[in-house]
């Protein structure tokens, strides 16, 4: 794997590529994988990637990586004066 992996940064240095752009595609792969691996499960997910829950929230915000559509919340139907609900 080590070497697979220089082989990769000779290829991004030869490239041209920024280290911040080089850092920031490898953040977004890694955690990316990691969730796929905790089935979206960020608790989980930040556990293994032994950084805090915030920190990876923030995180997915920043590399747009929460895709799940969110669930919305159904309106509260009025009841009849009198009725519990």
């Amino acid at each position: 794997m080590k070497d697979q992996l220089e082989a990769l940064i000779n290829q991004m240095v030869e490239q041209g590529i920024a280290y911040e752009d080089a850092v920031s595609e490898f953040e977004k792969r890694f955690i990316k994988r990691v969730l796929e691996k905790a089935n979206g499960n960020q608790s989980k997910a930040a556990g293994e990637l032994r950084i805090h829950r915030n920190t990876l929230s923030r995180k997915i915000d920043e590399f747009n990586l929460d895709q799940r559509s969110r669930p919305r919340r159904r309106a509260r139907r009025e009841t009849e004066p009198g009725r519990r609900r």
